[in-house]
């Protein structure tokens, strides 16, 4: 009769055993760790990678001169109001055929998915009107909340909009004819203001929702 084969594990081999488990649990969370946090990082884009989807910054930080204008809620829009967040600026008219509620629309989808994010604390979309002559605060405010709540619409007069639109190189101008139902031509850029209040680049039209957010995180992670 043969005496059965004893298969107990000696308290030693079982701590063994154990520690080496522990370790390579260890060692996974660890892996999924950095997987998980490089999923959720910003794409650090280089400034020839970020040219190349449509975003472009300028060497040297640009000051805003002394500018008045008007919200929306009737209240003063001054440089101080581009302090303290990031503001993406965009110029364009209530009676804006395509361009300018295609654009809205897409800075409306742009501004849902940081909100998911969490980011949207310190960012601000702000449309300026080219048309004062027709956009009054209260149709601006109507038109500008018809996208997103959190949208800004700032006016003010001719000239003072002008000068504004000129220190952001954005051009428009009054197309001849058309009587009462005229049209504005202008520029379709965004506008990258920094929190300091500073203008830094500008992200090139035709936009895409992409290269929006890869260009926008990858310069909030990386410039103020």
């Amino acid at each position: 009769m043969t005496n059965p084969v004893k298969n107990d594990v000696q308290p030693t081999q079982k701590r063994s055993i154990y520690k080496t488990v522990g370790i390579v649990l260890l060692f996974i969370a660890v892996i999924l760790s950095v997987f998980i946090h490089g999923l959720t990082r910003p794409q650090i884009l280089s400034d020839a990678e970020l040219k190349a989807k449509g975003t472009f910054l300028f060497d040297n930080p640009r000051s805003f001169k002394s500018f008045s204008l008007i919200d929306a809620n009737n209240k003063p829009f001054l440089p101080e109001n581009l302090q303290g967040k990031w503001s993406l600026v965009f110029f364009g008219f209530t009676f804006c055929p395509d361009v300018c509620p295609t654009t809205l629309a897409l800075l409306n989808r742009f501004y849902q998915g940081q909100q998911e994010a969490g980011m949207t604390e310190d960012l601000q979309i702000i449309l300026v009107s080219v048309d004062p002559g027709r956009d009054t605060p209260e149709k601006l405010f109507d038109y500008v909340k018809y996208f997103n709540p959190k949208f800004l619409g700032v006016t003010g007069e001719f000239l003072d909009l002008h000068r504004f639109a000129t220190q952001l190189n954005i051009p428009f101008s009054k197309v001849p004819g058309g009587g009462e139902n005229y049209t504005v031509e202008h520029g379709g850029n965004i506008a990258i203001i920094n929190p300091n209040g500073h203008y830094i680049g500008f992200f090139r039209a035709p936009l895409e929702l992409g290269k929006l957010n890869i260009g926008y995180e990858s310069i909030r992670a990386t410039r103020d």
